[in-house]
């Protein structure tokens, strides 16, 4: 079977590379303090793939267990995050939106863990806001 990918994308030195099957599962941002942690930002932007929809060649990535069941991989040279994968999604891989070359054709659909939402951050998107990683915790 051969992998003729939808997507490609690359971490910031070019020594990551992603291909992708089909479009993502979702796509959202996350406001949780682990993924503000780990990408020095107020949110992350994720898209949610089927594990088995997505190689990523190159590089070796570090591999970081950020809490119990879940795991995040960087790129060694640039230290690029590049996924996010936990137990609560088992067959999911989540990768970090704007490594994909056509990152902006991907609309995130809401914003996700809004209760550690930085005080100055306005959203005004008109996207679901979440509590928690619950979708009906309003």
């Amino acid at each position: 079977m051969s992998f003729e990918p939808d997507h490609a994308g690359k971490c910031l030195c070019g020594s990551v590379k992603l291909e992708v099957l089909g479009d993502p599962l979702w796509v959202g941002h996350c406001h949780c303090p682990s993924c503000q942690k780990a990408t020095s930002a107020a949110f992350a932007t994720y898209a949610g793939f089927n594990k088995s929809s997505v190689r990523i060649t190159g590089e070796e990535l570090t591999m970081f267990r950020s809490s119990p069941g879940v795991t995040r991989r960087f790129c060694n040279k640039c230290g690029s995050a590049v996924s996010f994968e936990g137990e609560a999604w088992p067959d999911e891989i989540h990768l970090h939106l704007v490594l994909l070359d056509r990152a902006a054709e991907f609309e995130p659909q809401a914003h996700t863990y809004v209760k550690t939402k930085l005080p100055w951050l306005h959203m005004q998107d008109g996207l679901p806001s979440h509590r928690t990683f619950s979708s009906d915790d309003g």
